[in-house]
């Protein structure tokens, strides 16, 4: 009887311990050996395409070059296993244990890994071409020169692992972990990184060329001599990345956060960037002929540069909104403002950060940073809702962006029109929420009969150039009052003429 009918037949009695065994080169093909002790065998060369060993206890294994395409190998145990060259072509690996195996050249292609854990193994060289690796765990692991182009990666855990020069081109790397990770060289073109964690990554020379990173974590990542032509960065968070040299030329930059990105030396031409702050960058030496600033990317909105204008334009302080009211902060009237901006944020999402209150004897400063400079206006026009100067502050908030819109419309200035075109689809926008808050916002009601929310306002934009707007001043600021009925008025306050109001929106949308 040759050894693997002996084997056989043994299991067919009951015997699942076979460990230690030398059963190189035999053949094993098509049979089942669920459960099967093999640990510590030796199988090299053996033949077990097919062979459902489900379960198996494979720990320690010497399976070099051994067959194993089309296996089921569904929970077993491979811990410290060796399967240098190995084939495990469509091979079902989900849910198995490879923490510390070696598979240096093995191939994978097409391979079921879902949930396996394949913690500090060695994959060097290996082909996972459309393999499924869903939800497994690659931590530590090794995959430097691996081809993993096409794979299924969602939810993997990739952090700290080693993927220096790994193919990894159209792969799906949606929500996967790969913080801290080893990239390098990598080939990431056309791949989705859909809300991947990337903090720490180094990501230096990586083929990134129309990658999906929407809602990705890229913090403190480094990318430096990277190729992102034409990615899509959209809601990404780049603060304090490494871009020095990086190709970002076409890149779309939508609503970004990289406050301390590091962008010296990077080529930003044609990148998208609306909504995306302006300040807090490096930019010595950045490269950027013109911009897309148009809400959906659709080149409707173009700026130009010279060399000069471009380090401009990448140069800004945070616009924010100022609104001065002339009495101190009570606590009581604390309690009922939180309580207001947290209702009207749950309609108008851009007041969903508290505005930083600074209060003296006499007076509080609420100051709001802004993210997107187009929202200016709306955004004053919501946060102005809990006090009595809201009907006047918004009466000229509306008269001064039809202002600018029936000055830009008869200087036939298409560029400007667009800017203004935005300006009043986010104003309505605002207009519509705020009827809605003061139909339903009891906190409104409460802030109408305090004092503090009584009293004289005066709100105040400044843009990423450091010019103010002053929206509302009302009159009777900085009067003393004997009688509190009395402390408010809504006087005249006249707006700013357009020259003033056009320089103001030209320095911070680079209009003309």
């Amino acid at each position: 009887m040759t050894l693997e009918a002996e084997l056989i037949a043994k299991y067919a009695q009951g015997v699942l311990d076979f460990s230690g065994l030398n059963l190189t080169e035999l053949n094993f093909s098509n049979i089942n050996l669920s459960g099967i002790n093999l640990s510590q065998a030796n199988l090299s060369v053996a033949n077990l395409s097919g062979t459902n060993l489900s379960k198996a206890d494979l720990t320690d294994a010497q399976m070099n070059v051994a067959r194993l395409s089309g296996a089921n190998l569904t929970d077993a145990i491979l811990n410290g296993c060796s399967l240098n060259v190995a084939n495990l072509v469509r091979a079902d690996l989900s849910r198995a244990q490879l923490c510390g195996a070696s598979l240096v050249r093995s191939e994978l292609l097409r391979a079921d890994l879902t949930r396996t854990n394949l913690s500090d193994a060695n994959l060097s060289g290996a082909d996972l071409r459309e393999a499924t690796l869903r939800q497994a765990n690659l931590r530590g692991a090794n995959l430097g020169e691996a081809n993993l182009r096409g794979c299924f990666l969602r939810e993997a855990n990739l952090e700290m692992a080693n993927l220096q020069g790994t193919e990894l081109s159209a792969s799906d790397l949606t929500g996967a972990n790969l913080r801290n990770s080893e990239l390098r060289q990598a080939n990431l073109s056309l791949a989705n990184l859909t809300g991947a964690d990337l903090r720490g990554a180094n990501l230096r020379w990586v083929d990134l060329r129309g990658a999906n990173l929407t809602g990705a974590d890229l913090s403190e990542a480094k990318l430096s001599g990277a190729d992102l032509t034409g990615a899509d960065l959209t809601n990404t968070n780049l603060t304090n990345t490494s871009f020095v040299h990086a190709n970002l030329t076409q890149a779309k930059l939508i609503k970004v956060e990289w406050n301390g990105a590091d962008l010296s030396g990077a080529t930003l031409t044609g990148a998208k960037l609306y909504g995306t702050p302006r300040f807090g960058l490096k930019i010595e030496g950045i490269v950027c002929q013109w911009v897309d600033l148009s809400s959906s990317g659709d080149r409707s909105v173009i700026q130009n540069f010279t060399p000069d204008k471009a380090k401009e334009f990448f140069n800004l302080t945070p616009p924010s909104l100022q609104i001065i009211i002339d009495l101190p902060l009570s606590h009581q009237a604390n309690f009922v403002l939180a309580g207001t901006y947290y209702k009207i944020a749950q309609e108008y999402p851009d007041l969903i950060q508290p505005p930083n209150i600074e209060i003296s004897a006499r007076r509080t400063i609420l100051s709001f940073c802004i993210d997107n400079e187009l929202t200016l206006f709306s955004t004053a026009f919501m946060a102005i809702l809990p006090f009595q100067d809201a009907t006047i502050t918004k009466k000229n908030i509306y008269s001064m962006v039809d202002l600018m819109r029936a000055e830009v419309i008869h200087q036939q200035d298409m560029k400007s029109i667009k800017i203004v075109k935005q300006l009043i689809i986010f104003l309505s926008q605002a207009i519509r929420k705020a009827k809605i808050i003061e139909k339903t916002n009891k906190n409104l009601e409460a802030a109408q009969k305090l004092n503090f929310f009584k009293a004289p306002t005066r709100t105040i934009l400044t843009n990423s150039h450091s010019q103010n707007l002053t929206l509302y001043d009302n009159p009777q600021f900085g009067k003393k009052f004997t009688n509190d009925d009395d402390i408010s008025d809504e006087s005249v306050y006249a707006i700013p003429d357009f020259p003033v109001i056009g320089d103001f929106i030209k320095e911070f949308y680079c209009i003309g």
